[in-house]
């Protein structure tokens, strides 16, 4: 059984490289064969990969919320595939999530109890909102401080509205591009002393994926 990992996709090739460096990883830790794809804006398509073979496949979404792409866009790309599909939540809100983000947060320099604003890409679902508070709950839990949540688009208040003098910003983002860039930009527009990296192929997420690929195998036999 194959791991097929879908992101969402960027125009920036350095965002896109950091989902696939994560499914290597994961597939290699594993022993496993592993395909990253995107839902747009890169190749592979997510459609493309499952359409195109018809071995049993584990997807994993590398999405952190609830949203369009997880309720609309990939159930119909899963009509699609070519051989049994066993699909799986999104990548986020989680505890591992959240633990990377802590530690994303020290190697910035941000002092551990430090207020935390929690910058989301955002989404127009009320799901995806839902799931970008339970995610600063879960920081607040790690880092041991107050977390508030600003979003970059549609639903939610913007970083200019939440961002503090002083503050440290946590991007809810797998990888750099767009989102990331806006994000850095206005929080430190806003007075934030700290912004974060994005998560990346920290190995927390790593553990994630391999934890999320061995369960849905697991269930799909």
């Amino acid at each position: 059984m194959r791991l097929v990992t879908v992101a969402h996709g960027t125009r920036k090739s350095s965002g896109n490289a950091i989902a696939a460096e994560l499914t290597a990883l994961a597939a290699e830790r594993l022993g496993i064969e592993a395909v990253c794809s995107y839902v747009e804006l890169s190749e592979p398509l997510f459609a493309d990969v499952v359409a195109g073979s018809t071995e049993p496949t584990v997807a994993v979404p590398l999405l952190l919320s609830t949203g369009f792409h997880i309720r609309t866009d990939l159930p119909s790309m899963a009509e699609g595939a070519g051989g049994p599909l066993t699909m799986g939540r999104p990548f986020g809100p989680h505890r591992q999530v959240a633990q990377a983000q802590a530690a994303r947060l020290l190697d910035a320099g941000a002092q551990p109890g430090t207020r935390v604003v929690l910058v989301a890409a955002g989404s127009s679902d009320e799901l995806a909102t839902r799931d970008q508070e339970r995610a600063a709950e879960l920081l607040a839990d790690e880092w041991g401080g107050e977390v508030e949540v600003a979003t970059l688009t549609a639903r939610g208040r913007r970083p200019a509205e939440v961002v503090r003098d002083g503050d440290a910003v946590s991007p809810y983002l797998l990888s750099p591009g767009y989102f990331a860039d806006k994000a850095r930009t206005q929080s430190l527009e806003a007075g934030a002393g700290v912004v974060a990296d994005v998560l990346g192929t920290h190995p927390l997420l790593v553990d994630l994926l391999c934890a999320r690929f061995t369960a849905l195998r697991s269930a799909a036999r």
